[in-house]
């Protein structure tokens, strides 16, 4: 972690109350989930970035940073750290980063869960998309459950990035379940902004 940077933990009060926040964390970890979670106690817009980047086929959509730099150009609205090409766009907007510091298991866990569920129901995701043949885990490195497991330690190295690159920026940073729904209730307390127990 960046020198000098303070973490702020789920009881933790915020310097203000948030208008632009990105959702940090592993494949699985419950990114969007959360952000929609935040969206809807806050009253704030919520851009999904699956929905911006993959084209049918799972193509990347060529107008994706158009997208995003669209999306963050407003005041307020709740997104997914995500997408090493969005990062200079969403984090130059934010006030606030909640980090979903989950252990590998429990992401793992849910991102196996995840991907099953689709497959079987054969789930329609972004723009006609559905999740690949599970026998494609033995032969694409980019399998989303191979890359739940390698790229979990990422999401700490994301966040150390982020702070070099903005140091002012407060953290939040979760660590399990419980503390996801603490925040989350204390979120919802009048004026929206978390503060510390009496």
């Amino acid at each position: 972690m960046h020198n000098g940077a303070v973490l702020l933990g789920p009881d933790d009060p915020l310097p203000a109350r948030p208008q632009r926040i990105l959702v940090n964390g592993s494949v699985g970890a419950g990114k969007s989930t959360l952000a929609r979670a935040i969206a809807d106690r806050l009253r704030l817009p919520y851009t999904e970035l699956d929905s911006l980047y993959h084209g049918p086929q799972w193509t990347p959509r060529p107008e994706f940073l158009e997208d995003v730099a669209r999306a963050v150009a407003g005041e307020r609205w709740v997104s997914e750290y995500q997408y090493r090409q969005a990062h200079p766009a969403l984090l130059a907007r934010a006030d606030l980063m909640v980090w979903l510091d989950l252990p590998r298991r429990v992401s793992m866990t849910r991102a196996i869960r995840r991907t099953l569920r689709r497959r079987w129901r054969r789930e329609v995701l972004w723009n006609g998309n559905v999740e690949r043949p599970l026998w494609r885990i033995v032969v694409d490195p980019e399998h989303i459950i191979r890359w739940a497991w390698t790229s979990h330690a990422r999401s700490a190295q994301r966040v150390d990035v982020a702070l070099q690159q903005r140091p002012g920026l407060p953290v939040v940073r979760l660590r399990s379940a419980a503390e996801v729904d603490r925040w989350l209730k204390r979120l919802s307390a009048p004026g929206g902004t978390p503060a510390r127990p009496r």
